[in-house]
């Protein structure tokens, strides 16, 4: 994760800040690049946020900045992916199709949910019908499916299910992941038995004590917190560590 302060365009924004912003998100993405990572999540961090599916102009401005210097700071094939909470998923594919990202983030594709600014529903068929007619086919949607962002108000269907609208819909992978490392196997589990094609990530919550377990059972990770020191920087020493767990599950 390379979390970024508030925006222009957004309430908490600090004018003349925009440098700083970028810099910050360049030295985390190079920290995660050096580490050993396979790529980076460029995501806002604004505080407070619309709830549809739209940003503001200086907003998507100022992200397109951060996310094509982080493109052009790390290695060809580091994959950089875009996040712009709420959930504006067709400016997060804008993002990354001018600036040189390969995925997005999906707060919410298939489903309603509840959030701490209010309800969310996404529109799945506007955002695809919005990718293909600026041509970013290539960028990948990774829909959240049970996370700290979506929680399925539809309680009928199990996050399995929901996993595999997602993935039928047009999302190219799904995300999961729950505070306690248990409740997050079993929502991979449910995922595996309904869906054994989709491919899984895990949607936060891990750390250098649980990802052992847990990545055994998913295609890759979000991870923020942990490899973070004061300030919200990335320590490379401490993505290193990270990686050479993940690395060593894979080998096993």
């Amino acid at each position: 994760m390379v979390h970024l302060a508030p925006l222009p365009g957004t309430p908490f924004h600090r004018n003349g800040s925009l440098p700083e912003i970028v810099s910050r998100a360049v030295a985390a993405a190079r920290a995660l690049d050096e580490g050993g990572a396979d790529g980076c999540l460029v995501q806002t961090a604004d505080r407070v946020y619309t709830t549809r599916d739209a940003s503001d102009p200086a907003r998507v401005a100022a992200m397109s900045l951060v996310v094509q210097a982080v493109v052009e700071a790390t290695r060809d094939g580091f994959d950089v992916g875009v996040h712009m909470l709420r959930n504006d998923l067709t400016a997060s594919l804008a993002v990354a199709q001018v600036a040189g990202g390969t995925f997005i983030r999906a707060g919410a594709f298939i489903g309603r949910t509840e959030t701490v600014h209010g309800l969310v529903e996404p529109d799945p068929v506007a955002a695809l019908e919005y990718r293909a007619k600026i041509g970013a086919e290539s960028v990948a949607i990774i829909a959240d499916v049970h996370s700290m962002h979506f929680r399925a108000i539809d309680q009928a269907k199990s996050v399995g299910e929901v996993a595999k609208n997602a993935r039928l819909s047009g999302a190219a992978a799904v995300a999961v992941g729950a505070p306690d490392p248990a409740a997050t196997l079993r929502l991979l589990a449910d995922v595996r038995t309904v869906d054994p094609a989709a491919r899984v990530f895990l949607a936060g919550y891990t750390n250098h004590d649980n990802v052992a377990a847990l990545i055994r059972e998913a295609d890759g990770a979000y991870v923020g917190g942990c490899l973070e020191r004061g300030s919200g920087v990335v320590d490379v020493e401490l993505v290193k560590r990270f990686i050479h767990t993940v690395r060593s599950v894979e080998q096993e």
